[in-house]
C-alpha cells in the first residue's frame, strides 16, 4: 500500500464518540470480520422504489478495519432529506463530530432519519486482511477483491430482507467502468452507477461513507481502550505504574503517531495484535528490519518427489509385483483366507 497524504483533524477518532450498534464488541476485539444490517423501517413499504449507495472507510490505514457501508432509502426522499435538510457529504469532509451526530441521529428512533432510512456495514478486520494478501503459493486475496466481495454481499443482504432497490451507486475501486460491468452482471435489475468521487456526487453514498467511517472510527476506539488496559494490568502486576500508552492516532502509515505506536508496543515475535495489518509494508519492515526476530521455516527436501501411493504401500514380496492400483486398493483375498 502506498502512503496517502491525510487530513489527521477529519481521520483521528474523536474521544467520546458515539458507539453505534454496528460495534460487535468480540468480534472486534478478536480481531473477526463480521457484517451488520440495520431493522428494516417499518414506514419502508416492499413496493417503495428505493436508492442505495456503497462508500468505504479505512482502505489504507495499517491499524483497523477497512469498513464498507452501504446506505438506503426512498428514491423521492434522497435528495431532499439527506443533502438538504441533513447536508451530509463525503465523510472525510465532515468533521468526526459531525459524523457522529448524523449517525446518532440515524440510529435514534423516531428521527426523520431512522423512520425512513436503513444501512448496514461489513467490517473485514486488520487481521483477516493481512491474512487474504499474504496466502502463500500466489492464491493471495487481494484488497480490491475484498473489497468487491464485501460491497456484492452487503447488497444481496439488502435486497434478500426485502427492500426494493432500483438504483445503486457505487464509489469506484480502480477503473469505474470495469467494476461497473462486473456489478451489472451481479445484479442485471438494478440500475447502477459506479463513479469516482461518488461520495461527494450522491447524498445516498455520502450517507454511506458516514456510515462506514463512523463504525471504523469506533472500532479503533475499542480496540484502543482494550490495549490501554492490558498495558495498565501489566504495570500493575509488575508493582509499578505504568506510563499511558501514546495514541495511536489515525492509524495511517502517514501519521507519525502510528508510526511511533507501532514501534513502541511491537513484540519481537508475534508484532502486535489483531489492530494490525501485518501484509502493510509499514508492519513487515518493522519487524523484518528494526527488531523483529527472523523466523526459519524449515521445508522437507522430499516433498517435491512424495507421490500419494507412497503412504498406501504393503510390506512383503507380493508388493514387488503389484502395479500402483493393486497396492492402493489392497489384492483380491484367495480361498486359503478361508
Amino acid at each position: 500500500m502506498e502512503d496517502t497524504p491525510i487530513d489527521e483533524t477529519h481521520e483521528t477518532p474523536p474521544t467520546n464518540i458515539f458507539i453505534p450498534p454496528s460495534i460487535h464488541h468480540t468480534s472486534t476485539l478478536l480481531g473477526a470480520s463480521y457484517t451488520h444490517f440495520s431493522p428494516i423501517p417499518p414506514s419502508l413499504d416492499p413496493s417503495t422504489p428505493c436508492v442505495l449507495g456503497v462508500d468505504e472507510a479505512g482502505r489504507g490505514p495499517v491499524l483497523g478495519p477497512m469498513v464498507y457501508g452501504v446506505f438506503y432509502l426512498p428514491l423521492t426522499c434522497s435528495e431532499p432529506l439527506l443533502k438538504q435538510t441533513h447536508h451530509f457529504d463525503d465523510s472525510k469532509v465532515l468533521t468526526p463530530t459531525v459524523r457522529s451526530r448524523l449517525m446518532e441521529i440515524l440510529c435514534t428512533p423516531s428521527t426523520d432519519l431512522h423512520d425512513v432510512c436503513g444501512w448496514a456495514v461489513s467490517s473485514l478486520s486488520a487481521r483477516d486482511i493481512g491474512a487474504g494478501m499474504l496466502r502463500p503459493g500466489g492464491a493471495n486475496y487481494n484488497l480490491n477483491a475484498q473489497a468487491m466481495d464485501a460491497t456484492a454481499d452487503l447488497v444481496r443482504g439488502v435486497l434478500a430482507r426485502g427492500v426494493n432497490v432500483r438504483e445503486l451507486y457505487v464509489d469506484t475501486i480502480g477503473q469505474p467502468a470495469a467494476y461497473q460491468k462486473r456489478l451489472e452482471r451481479l445484479f442485471p435489475t438494478l440500475k447502477i452507477t459506479v463513479a469516482k468521487k461518488a461520495d461527494s456526487l450522491y447524498p445516498c453514498v455520502s450517507a454511506a461513507s458516514v456510515c462506514a467511517k463512523v463504525t471504523r472510527d469506533a472500532a479503533l476506539e475499542v480496540l484502543y481502550e482494550a490495549r490501554a488496559k492490558a498495558g495498565a494490568g501489566d504495570g500493575d502486576r509488575d508493582g509499578e505504574e505504568k506510563e499511558e500508552l501514546p495514541t495511536w492516532g489515525s492509524g495511517y502509515p502517514s501519521d507519525a503517531r502510528c508510526v511511533t505506536w507501532l514501534k513502541q508496543n511491537m513484540h519481537p515475535v508475534f508484532g502486535w495484535g489483531p489492530e494490525c495489518r501485518f501484509s502493510w509494508g509499514t508492519a513487515k519492515d518493522m519487524l523484518e528490519l528494526k527488531g523483529g526476530v527472523k523466523v526459519d521455516w524449515p521445508t522437507d527436501e522430499d516433498e517435491s518427489t512424495s507421490r500419494v501411493t507412497d503412504f498406501f504401500v504393503a510390506n512383503g514380496d507380493r508388493e514387488k509385483d503389484a502395479d500402483e492400483l493393486g497396492a492402493w486398493f489392497g489384492t483380491p483375498a484367495g480361498l486359503e483366507a478361508f
